[in-house]
C-alpha cells in the first residue's frame, strides 16, 4: 500500500477534552488511504500524551519540545512529517466524510494551488459560517482581515451563496491544507506571531510569490471556535 499523500496534524496544548471529544470523529472521517493522522503536542502540562498513548495506541504523536505557539508548535512538529501535504488542523474541529480527499483531489489539478481551506460552518449554529475562516479570506487596503461569510463580528448564514470553488488571499489556520514544499519555501510560519493572524502572513509570502490559495466549500468542517 502507498503511503498516504496528507498528514492531518492536530496541534494540542492541554487539550485532553478536545481530542476526547473530535479525534474519534475525525479518525472516522478521515480513511487511512487519504491521510495519516498526528497529534503534535505543545508540551502539555495536563495528561493529554498519556491519555492518547493509551486510547489511540495506532496515533503518531510527536512531543514538542516547548510551548511555542501555534507558529512554533506546528514549525518543529511539521519538521518531523514527511508528506506531500500537510492539514493544520484545530483540535475543535468536526469534520464530515470526503473533507480530504474533495480538497487533495481538485488542489492536484494545478501546481500553483499552494494551500487551501473548506468551508468553516460553526459547531453550535451549524447553519451559520463560522468567524475564524467562513469561505475563505481577503485583507482590506487598511490592513482589515474579512472573510466571505464574515465581516469584523457579522457572520452570515449559509444559504450556498459562497459555494463556489475560489481564489481567496488567505485560508484560515483553523483548517489549512498546504503542500509541504511550499510552507517550506518561505520558511513556515512566522514565530513572531506566537498564535493569530499568522496563517494570513503565511498565505500573503505565498501570494507574493505567484502561488494560489483556494476556498473549496465541497469540503465542509465544524469549527467551535
Amino acid at each position: 500500500m502507498n503511503a498516504p499523500k496528507a498528514a492531518v496534524v492536530i496541534l494540542n496544548y492541554n487539550g485532553k477534552h478536545w481530542l476526547e471529544q473530535f479525534l474519534p470523529g475525525v479518525i472516522a472521517g478521515t480513511p487511512t488511504d487519504d491521510a495519516e493522522i498526528i497529534v503534535a503536542d505543545n508540551a502539555s502540562t495536563d495528561d493529554s500524551v498519556s491519555f492518547l498513548q493509551s486510547h489511540f495506541p495506532d496515533i503518531r504523536v510527536i512531543q514538542n519540545s516547548n510551548n511555542n505557539g501555534y507558529a512554533g508548535g506546528y514549525n518543529e512538529a511539521l519538521s518531523h512529517v514527511k508528506s506531500e501535504y500537510y492539514i493544520l488542523l484545530n483540535s475543535d474541529v468536526e469534520v464530515s466524510p470526503g473533507w480530504v480527499s474533495q480538497v487533495i483531489r481538485y488542489m492536484e489539478q494545478d501546481e500553483l494551488m499552494a494551500a487551501c481551506q473548506p468551508k468553516i460552518l460553526s459547531y453550535h449554529k451549524r447553519n451559520k459560517f463560522e468567524y475564524a475562516g467562513a469561505a475563505g479570506g481577503f485583507i482590506d487596503k487598511y490592513g482589515y482581515p474579512f472573510c466571505r461569510g464574515r465581516i469584523f463580528s457579522e457572520v452570515e448564514e449559509d444559504l450556498g451563496q459562497y459555494n463556489d470553488i475560489k481564489d481567496v488571499f488567505w485560508a484560515t489556520g483553523a483548517c489549512l491544507m498546504i503542500r509541504s514544499k511550499d510552507y517550506w519555501s518561505v520558511g513556515g510560519l512566522d514565530e513572531e506571531f506566537f498564535a493569530h493572524q499568522e496563517e494570513i502572513d503565511l498565505c500573503w509570502r505565498l501570494k507574493s510569490r505567484g502561488r494560489r490559495i483556494i476556498c473549496n466549500p465541497q469540503s465542509v468542517v465544524y469549527h467551535i471556535g
